[in-house]
C-alpha cells in the first residue's frame, strides 16, 4: 500500500496535469460545429467580445464599443446561436425559427469552427467560408495556407489572406 505522502504527491501531479489539459484544450474564442451560444453567452479574445445577447442580437464589441451586429435586435425571444455541421452559423428564436444566418451551409456535413481572431475578425473555418469583415485596422495579417496534402498553417496578421498551396 502506498504511503500517504506518495498518494498526496500523486494526487497533486494528477490535479496539475488535468488543470493544464483543461486550460490548453479549450479556448474562449472558439465555437465548434454542433455547439451553441445562449443569450448572455460569449466568445472573447483580449478586449474583443462576441456575445449572443438576450435581445437576440449577435454583437461584436471592441473595448465595449459595438463594431459589428447581426441586426436582429428583438426579432425573437430565447435566441441561440448555433454553428451547424454544414458550416452555417444561425440564430434561432425560441420557436426554433432561423432569424439570421451566414448562409454558408455546405452540401456535405463536416467539422467547422467559428473563431474570434486576435485581429478582431470573426471567421468560420473548415476552409474560410465567412468573415465579419471587422478586423481592426493596423493589425498584422492572418494568413491561412495549405494544400490538399498539408494541414493549414495560421500566421498572425491584419485581415485574412487565403494562400493556395498548389
Amino acid at each position: 500500500m502506498a504511503s500517504p505522502s506518495l498518494r498526496i504527491s500523486t494526487l497533486l501531479i494528477l490535479s496539475a496535469t488535468l488543470a493544464f489539459l483543461a486550460t490548453s484544450s479549450f479556448a474562449d474564442n472558439v465555437l465548434y460545429s454542433g455547439y451553441e451560444l445562449y443569450g448572455g453567452e460569449s466568445l472573447s479574445y483580449g478586449n474583443y467580445i462576441l456575445i449572443m445577447q438576450t435581445d437576440c442580437s449577435l454583437v461584436l464589441y471592441d473595448f465595449g464599443r459595438a463594431v459589428w451586429s447581426s441586426k436582429t435586435y428583438n426579432k425573437g425571444f430565447s435566441c441561440t446561436l448555433r454553428l451547424q455541421s454544414d458550416g452555417n452559423l444561425v440564430i434561432y428564436d425560441g420557436h426554433k425559427r432561423a432569424i439570421w444566418a451566414t448562409n454558408t451551409g455546405r452540401k456535405q456535413p463536416g467539422h467547422y469552427v467559428l473563431v474570434l481572431q486576435p485581429d478582431r475578425n470573426v471567421v468560420i473555418y473548415g476552409g474560410a467560408i465567412w468573415g465579419s469583415g471587422s478586423n481592426a485596422v493596423g493589425t498584422a495579417p492572418v494568413i491561412i495556407s495549405g494544400n490538399s496534402t498539408h494541414e493549414p498553417a495560421v500566421v498572425a496578421g491584419d485581415g485574412i489572406t487565403m494562400v493556395n498551396g498548389k
